[in-house]
């Protein structure tokens, strides 16, 4: 018996052993000077209230009193994103009739413009008629600042591209039509290799499985695969071996959830890298979805000394003056 007790000591002390030095951080070295990766989501936006938001409010309607010009999604919100410091732009896709895409966060167009109905149920043309900041107040009604400045100014993604060659992108499908993901395959198959490099995406289930299957290497992301990857990598991450659904996609890590992550930050960092995802922690997961970024100071205070992968946020002026004041 004592033998039996024995053995299976020395088995737990191995593999606890095991365990240890395999997810360490002791051990473990990040490139040098790498910085976070930040993420602008929807680039430099209008701030709203949260309180009681469902996916049916219109947010444009309930905006804090604004402290610049810029609205989301627009080519002048992403070149100010990058030059206070983003790294890459999450922007919203939506096909159109005519075979296009446009950028635009709504499934209709009664919140923010002058149009009614679906999105994407008009062409580009139609869509290039409207005022995407009609409908932008901040006192109920009685003001609406952004009317008549910015007319035509819903980009295709095409000249989102255009006008930033050399600039990554994420992003987001809309919809859970498996045809769009086929839609949006067809268009990034058309761009060079070195571009189509260059830009990731996330969305439903169904057409980010069509966009993956049709774009080879193409990192992206679905709720289905994120949980996949989260789960399975908190099961048995601890050996070393990857899910497949960790693999060339990316991950959204709630900063709440980053600690249960096998070798967090590092190791787990450089794990990722190897299987060719890129990593972005959010804000606090507390059920629903992944919308919310890291986005106060109190939260970024979470991170790790020396963090080096990504940082998505809603507050890109902020969250990169406050990475910068790290170093």
């Amino acid at each position: 018996m004592r033998r039996i007790l024995r053995y299976i000591l020395i088995v737990i002390i191995s593999l606890s052993a095991f365990i240890f030095l395999n997810n360490t951080n002791l051990f473990t070295r990040r490139p040098d000077g790498d910085d976070p990766l930040v993420l602008a989501h929807r680039g430099i936006a209008q701030r709203f209230d949260p309180a009681g938001v469902t996916n049916d409010t219109c947010t444009a309607s309930r905006i804090l009193p604004p402290k610049h010009g810029y609205l989301e999604n627009t080519i002048a919100s992403m070149r100010a994103s990058f030059e206070v410091g983003a790294d890459i732009v999450e922007l919203d896709v939506h096909p159109t009739t005519d075979g296009q895409f446009v950028v635009f966060h709504d499934w209709t167009l009664d919140c923010r413009t002058d149009g009614h109905g679906v999105t994407r149920e008009h062409s580009v043309a139609d869509l290039k008629k409207l005022d995407i900041g009609y409908g932008y107040t901040a006192d109920g009604g009685r003001t609406y600042p952004f009317r008549g400045s910015d007319v035509g100014m819903m980009p295709t993604l095409a000249e989102v591209l255009q006008a930033f060659p050399d600039r990554p992108f994420l992003i987001n499908v809309k919809s859970n039509d498996p045809d769009e993901g086929s839609k949006l395959a067809t268009f990034l198959n058309a761009l060079p290799p070195e571009r189509r490099a260059t830009v990731m995406a996330y969305g439903g289930d169904r057409p980010i499985a069509a966009l993956r299957t049709a774009v080879p290497g193409l990192k992206t992301m679905s709720r289905a695969s994120l949980k996949g990857c989260l789960l399975r990598y908190i099961a048995y991450g601890w050996t070393g071996a990857m899910p497949d659904e960790c693999r060339s996609t990316v991950v959204l890590v709630p900063i709440n959830v980053a600690p249960w992550l096998w070798g967090w930050p590092d190791r787990y960092l450089n794990r990722m890298d190897s299987v060719g995802s890129t990593v972005f922690v959010v804000g606090p997961y507390h059920g629903g979805d992944f919308s919310t970024g890291m986005d106060s100071v109190e939260e970024l205070s979470r991170l790790p000394e020396n963090y080096s992968g990504g940082v998505l946020t809603n507050e890109i002026e902020m969250v990169a003056s406050w990475l910068r004041s790290r170093k």
